[in-house]
């Protein structure tokens, strides 16, 4: 892996939000859902997160997520993905979400 430099780094624009709205996307080639969150400064945005095997989309209503604002929006099917929400592979292949360990403002930056 190449080494970045901190000015690499500060280009990546993580933030945190909180999940409004969760709908099935049964479209797309892998399972996912279609996520709208609210980041705060950085506004609502949607997102696209092949997240189905660890939750349900009643548990991820509320729950906050780390997402890459500044990534251009992507289509996928009929439908655009306006950030990238970041996760962990299991020892599956499946997505774990990375999250705060306590809740924080909606838009605030990894630092």
């Amino acid at each position: 892996m190449a080494e970045i430099t901190w000015n690499d780094f500060e280009q990546v624009e993580l933030r945190v939000g909180t999940v409004l709205e969760v709908e099935e996307f049964p479209e797309a080639r892998k399972p996912a859902y279609k996520l709208v969150v609210d980041f705060g400064e950085a506004g609502v945005r949607r997102s696209s997160a092949q997240i189905t095997k660890h939750y349900t989309r009643e548990e991820l209503v509320g729950r906050q997520v780390i997402g890459v604002c500044n990534f251009p929006r992507k289509q996928i099917g009929r439908f655009f993905s306006e950030v990238l929400i970041t996760g962990f592979a299991d020892e599956n292949g499946d997505i774990v979400l990375a999250a705060p360990e306590r809740p924080v403002p909606n838009g605030s930056r990894l630092c």
